[in-house]
This record gives structure tokens, C-alpha cells and sequence, in this order.
């Protein structure tokens, strides 16, 4: 059942165009064979970000996108998608061109398997290379970036690894902490989907929940990345691409996944600055599986007031620009936002253009995902950016400017000399 929805960033299906979506709809059927629908970057008028001139200026793609793993795919965690949309060789061909299709230069993918066997060399064949974390555990899946060489210089990348939370806690206190924030739950959600179930279930979690030494073992995982851009200005960014865990009953784990997050990329970004001597834009993607309002959602924006500060400010990119779309994650079971690129960033990137994503009354999404046009049970968000300067400028000068500082000490010490 479809919930209710704050904004839709597509325009209500005109009659006529719904009666022509259904006709391709059911001829995609016929075929039997999963074609993805090319989906549209819509143009900003007024970003918010900054009101720099964007006349000219370095323009790259990002897209942050949850394939659903082949390994999580089963008929009986999707009942409602065709059996021909869930087989293997139809869904990682989807999958490939639909990734195609969205000519992006940065790809933040979650849930990501069979990456050494299919997609890193069939992305390498259409211009990309990339970097990749599996799970911890018996998980197959895990979290890639995917880059283009000719838009990025990768130059520095670290891994996260939520288990290391563990080695962390105040054993102390932790347990008094969690259960005055109310936060301890151990009972599970009964409609929790069967695909999520097991994710937790495909390697026997074992002990008690309560103990946080169980409780934060999740095997969940990200990835950071610092690139220089192919622009005049050499300008970094850090790409950061995570998958959050899922359980909407525990809560706590996901806070303490994001403030985890949020810590490591302030500490990588400062790593960054200091290697480079340049303050890079910060952009964090990926599956939060926490939807807008609630608490892992208002910690990240900094809008928890029950809660110390993150450790970097982050913005979001849809609610800046008109509003978190109306959902990206689509099931009968459940249909909420699960999916965010957050921003940090003093002015030298602005966004110039979303990643459409359908509203409920778009044809190609009625009965929930995977389909025929949409290959995953998540829809890809995304935007176009322009680089607006570079703070290398601001902060460190360049080589010649130095060389003339030092030839004109030199020549002031001459002359000292030569009056003395």
C-alpha cells in the first residue's frame, strides 16, 4: 500500500500518456525481458546553494542507486514481480544499461554483488573504473564507487567497517545510555519484508540483541573517496558511499552507524585538506534506510536537538531543491524515501539539475518493484553539479607566486648587503 507523499517532482500522467506508458508496459511483458526506462535530469532554476555566476564551470554527474542484490532476490520476497524480472541474466543486463543510461561520472552503488565476476569488468568496458567493500561476514553484497578517469582522479580512499564500533564502547554505560534515549527494541518488525530478514539471516545471528557487542555487529559497511578533478582549477571532492542497517526497530544502531559516519568523514576530509592543501566539497550518498523526520534523518541535517552535534554539517540535496522525493524505495509492503545525497560544501559546488524520480501515479511503478521497467526494488537519485572555483586558491599560493615572493627576498637582501 502506497503511503501518503509530500512532493512530486514529475507532473501528474496525462491520460493519453499513461494509455501509451501501459501499451509499452505490456509489450515489455510480452517480450518477457526487463527494459529500464530512461530516466530524466530536470533542470534547477535557482539552486540554493550559492548564488555564484555558473556561466562557465567544471560539470560533472553523480548517482547514488541500490541495485538489490541477486542474492537477495527470491519470488517469495517478491511476490509481485514477474518471474522473468527477478532471473539473473535479465536483471544484471537491466541493471548494466540502466547505469549506462544515466551517463553519471560518480556512481555510489549499495547492495552490490557479483562485482569481481560482472560488473567491474563490464563497467570498465563502458569507461569506468572503481573501487568496492564487501560486507563483513557471510554477506556477499557490499558498497562500490564507480568513477570515470577522464572526469576524476581517485588519490585517496579509506573503507568503513560499522563493526569497529564495537571495539568502542563504554561498557559502562552504553546499556543505560540506550535504554534512557528509549531506544532498545529487540523485538522484530513483523512486516519487516522477507528480503531484509534475510539479509540478517543468511549467516545465523547468534546472542543476545541487548548485548551491544551483538547489537552493533551488523556487518554494514561504506566507503570513502577523495578525487581531484579533470577541471582548470584541480578542485577535490570526497565522494562518500554508504548502506545503513535496515531494521527500523533499531534505531540506535542506525544513530550510532551515522555519527560514526559523520566522524570519519570530518577526520577524512581534515586528512584530505592537510595532504593536498585544499578544502574539498564533501558528498554523501547511499541507502540510510531511515525515512525524512525521523531521528537518524534529523541527526544528519543537525536538527536533533536531544542529540550532541554532528561531527560535519551536512545538507540535503532533494529537501534544498524542493523536497525529498516522494519515495525510492517501492514494494507493497512498504513505499517510503530510504535514499539521500547530503552535501557539505563552502560555496564551490552547486547543483544544477535532479534526478527525476516517479511519483505514485507514474504507470511504470503501479504494483511496486522490481518490474519490467525498473529493475531494483530502489530508484536512482542524482544531480549534475558545477564546480564554481577551487579553495586551493584561498588557502595555499601557487608555485610561481611563490618562486616571485623568494626572487624579490632575494633581491631586497642584495641590496641590504650592498648598502651596509
Amino acid at each position: 500500500m502506497l503511503r501518503g507523499f509530500p512532493l512530486l517532482l514529475r507532473p501528474p500522467v496525462s491520460a493519453p500518456e499513461r494509455c501509451q506508458l501501459f501499451r509499452r508496459i505490456c509489450k515489455s511483458k510480452m517480450s518477457g525481458m526487463p527494459k529500464p526506462i530512461c530516466l530524466k535530469f530536470i533542470s534547477l532554476e535557482d539552486g540554493e546553494f550559492t548564488t555564484k555566476n555558473t556561466s562557465s564551470g567544471f560539470k560533472f554527474r553523480l548517482v547514488s542507486y541500490n541495485i538489490l542484490a541477486q542474492v537477495y532476490v527470491k519470488s517469495s520476497y517478491f511476490p509481485h514481480t514477474p518471474s522473468s524480472c527477478l532471473k539473473w541474466k535479465a536483471r544484471s543486463q537491466a541493471i548494466l544499461m540502466e547505469l549506462k543510461n544515466l551517463s553519471a561520472d560518480f556512481l555510489c552503488i549499495q547492495e552490490l554483488d557479483e562485482y569481481n565476476s560482472f560488473y567491474k569488468s563490464n563497467m570498465e568496458n563502458l569507461g569506468y573504473s572503481s573501487i568496492y567493500i564487501q560486507r563483513t561476514g557471510q554477506k556477499k553484497d557490499g558498497c562500490g564507487i564507480l568513477y570515470r578517469p577522464s572526469s576524476a582522479e581517485l588519490v585517496l580512499k579509506e573503507e568503513i567497517h560499522y563493526n569497529d564500533l564495537v571495539n568502542g564502547i563504554d561498557y559502562g554505560n552504553v546499556s543505560t545510555e540506550i535504554e534512557s534515549n528509549g531506544m532498545l527494541d529487540i523485538d522484530r518488525k513483523e512486516e519487516a519484508s522477507g528480503k531484509d530478514s534475510m539479509k540478517e539471516n543468511s549467516h545465523g545471528d547468534h546472542g543476545d540483541p541487548s548485548d551491544p557487542r551483538v547489537r552493533l555487529k551488523r556487518d554494514c559497511v561504506g566507503l570513502l573517496a577523495a578525487f581531484k578533478l579533470r577541471d582548470a582549477s584541480n578542485h577535490l571532492i570526497i565522494v562518500a558511499n554508504t548502506h545503513i542497517y535496515w531494521d527500523p526497530d533499531w534505531a540506535d544502531v542506525k544513530l550510532a552507524q551515522v555519527k560514526y559516519l559523520l566522524t570519519r568523514v570530518s577526520q577524512f576530509k581534515e586528512v584530505v585538506s592537510n595532504k593536498f592543501c585544499s578544502i574539498p566539497s564533501v558528498i554523501v550518498a547511499g541507502d540510510f534506510n531511515s525515512t525524512p523526520g525521523d531521528e537518524v534523518y534529523k541527526y544528519l541535517l543537525g536538527a536533533n536537538s536531544d542529540s550532541e552535534a554532528p561531527a560535519i554539517q551536512l545538507c540535503s540535496l532533494y529537501a534544498t531543491n524542493g523536497g525529498e522525493p516522494p519515495f525510492t524505495n517501492c514494494t507493497p509492503d512498504f513505499t517510503g524515501t530510504l535514499d539521500y545525497i547530503f552535501l557539505s560544501d563552502a560555496g564551490y559546488l552547486k547543483p544544477v539539475s535532479l534526478l527525476e524520480v516517479p511519483g505514485p501515479e507514474s504507470a511504470d511503478i503501479i504494483g511496486g518493484l522490481p518490474n519490467h521497467y525498473h529493475p531494483s526494488d530502489h530508484l536512482p537519485i542524482g544531480a549534475d553539479f558545477v564546480v564554481l572555483g577551487s579553495s586551493n586558491s584561498s588557502i595555499v599560493p601557487k608555485l610561481h607566486d611563490v618562486e616571485d615572493g623568494l626572487v624579490k627576498f632575494k633581491i631586497e637582501e642584495d641590496k641590504k648587503d650592498q648598502n651596509n
